[in-house]
């Protein structure tokens, strides 16, 4: 008798505990918008990688700052938008320059609050969920005073060409940084639908967070995106001195990235009818795999689209829906190196698709493989098909692995290309604050510090820069802009696949849950 009660309180104590697990894993599913995640599955060295990577985001912001951590940062553009009766104020420097380019941050803002969605549990098992949202939040709020009304949407702050002719830190400049705006008469449906899929994307990352913040981004969301929709152009064709810095191919693109977020973030299956039927039949190029950056947004689509095919038990059959997760299907194949259809990649191991910024591409297309390999583990749909060959999610997993660490080290030139992490890193990035000691005020003139052969006085930690040429080799000098300058939108990118990388786990069936 003894031993049963022995047996049974043993049993009891081992229920609790398993209910004890399941209720920090639902907890951590529901608090933080991402996959249940096990406290102490951590990977440390993509935990490390990642809490650097997150640190540049402090490094660009603009405005007022508060509780700033980077000791030669401060407070700058502090008017901007005023002229205009708006505060734009916050928001992020693009590079290692001064303008705020709306292209490109929205993207950046997309990105984060997919890689929050998606793997909000590990980041917040790794202490790193807190600073993704601080700078998903300082986007976002300059992202909706941009917005002030349903068919206008500010699209940049500075003046490129004068901008670029200055080196000078961000806290002294004193030149007119006028605004460039998209309306009715001079349309930009990519920059329109870009920031609308920001919104729909963060409205999900802050609905169990702050729910009037949430509707609010996806009121402008929907607005942007029937602004994008009904008055369609280009944003370059508008502008087209501006086709020199961000020069966007095309419009459709956003369109069907923006609907996908706004199914996502609504359940409305009108969002999900725009991006399967007609549209999607001519924007989507359905069947030919491409490369995920800034300005191609069809492969990101296929993959979050490809979502619905993996968990919509409740969505009907849709022959436009299953070709969106064939596609991206295909789009996995090219990134496995023992595919048939591999794409080119450097004796080192990395993915190259182009010369300027060559990592953005492969650690875009890691974080893709990433994603899809955890939707392919949390479905049961553990096989894919490329040809006549079968791979398994670990094989997306080892290559996004492969990226992430060739990024971070493992390369030919035994190099970090995340500054800041690791024992050797780029010592002349880019990038004006870096550059300058944070007591000199050099006016538009600071050339001097431009064309020193000295490392940066300061470090831009995090910063993801360019990256390799094909033969895997890198020069590390500041006006080097191809290979060592950072973005803003880069460090997303990197965030998103380190977030992927800290633990093997399952994503959340819905984005909404």
């Amino acid at each position: 008798m003894a031993r049963c009660v022995r047996c049974c309180c043993c049993l009891l104590i081992l229920l609790l505990v398993a209910l004890g697990v399941t209720a920090v894993v639902v907890f951590l599913r529901n608090r933080n918008g991402g996959g249940p995640v096990i406290p102490g599955a951590i990977d440390r060295k993509y935990a490390e990688a990642l809490a650097v990577a997150l640190q540049f985001f402090q490094v660009q912001k603009s405005g007022k700052l508060v509780n700033n951590k980077i000791p030669w940062r401060g407070d700058s553009a502090v008017d901007d938008g005023q002229d205009s009766g708006l505060d734009l104020s916050k928001g992020m420097y693009d590079a290692g320059d001064h303008i705020k380019f709306g292209f490109p941050m929205a993207f950046t803002a997309t990105m984060l609050s997919w890689s929050v969605l998606e793997y909000g549990g590990a980041m917040q098992a790794a202490k790193q969920r807190d600073s993704a949202l601080d700078a998903l939040r300082w986007i976002m709020d300059y992202l909706l005073n941009a917005h002030p009304s349903a068919d206008v949407l500010y699209i940049q702050v500075g003046d490129p060409d004068a901008d670029h002719k200055c080196w000078e830190r961000p806290e002294t400049m004193s030149e007119k940084r006028p605004l460039t705006k998209i309306t009715t008469k001079s349309p930009g449906s990519d920059v329109a639908a870009e920031t609308a899929a920001a919104m729909a994307a963060a409205s999900l990352v802050y609905k169990p967070i702050n729910q009037s913040y949430s509707s609010s981004l996806l009121d402008h969301a929907e607005q942007l995106f029937a602004f994008a929709d009904r008055y369609r152009g280009a944003y370059t064709r508008t502008f087209p001195e501006l086709s020199k810095y961000y020069n966007s191919t095309t419009y459709q693109d956003e369109l069907l990235w923006a609907s996908g977020w706004l199914y996502h973030a609504t359940g409305n299956q009108s969002y999900l009818a725009y991006a399967t039927g007609k549209n999607g039949e001519e924007f989507a190029d359905l069947g030919n795999p491409r490369y995920f950056s800034w300005d191609d947004k069809r492969p990101g689509t296929q993959v979050l689209l490809s979502r619905v095919s993996f968990f919509g038990s409740g969505v009907a059959s849709d022959s436009g829906l299953e070709s969106y997760k064939q596609t991206a299907d295909a789009v996995m194949c090219i990134l496995l190196p023992d595919s048939e259809t591999a794409a080119f990649r450097t004796e080192g191991g990395l993915l190259y698709v182009a010369e300027w910024n060559s990592l953005q591409h492969p650690v875009a297309s890691a974080f893709l493989a990433a994603v899809y390999s955890d939707y392919m583990l949390t479905s049961g749909k553990t096989e894919l098909s490329c040809g006549g060959q079968s791979f398994a999610p670990a094989d997306l997993r080892k290559f996004a692995q492969s990226q992430a660490d060739y990024v971070l080290g493992e390369n030919p030139m035994k190099l970090s290309y995340l500054v800041g992490y690791g024992d050797s890193y780029p010592q002349r990035v880019h990038h004006r604050g870096a550059s300058i000691p944070a007591d000199v005020d050099t006016g538009c003139g600071g050339q001097e510090w431009l064309n020193s052969a000295e490392p940066n006085p300061n470090v831009a930690t995090g910063a993801l820069v360019g990256g390799p040429f094909k033969n895997d080799s890198f020069v590390d000098e500041r006006q080097n802009v191809m290979q060592n300058e950072a973005t803003t939108y880069n460090s997303a990118l990197v965030v998103g696949l380190l977030s992927g990388l800290l633990a093997t786990s399952s994503v959340a069936q819905s984005l909404s849950s």
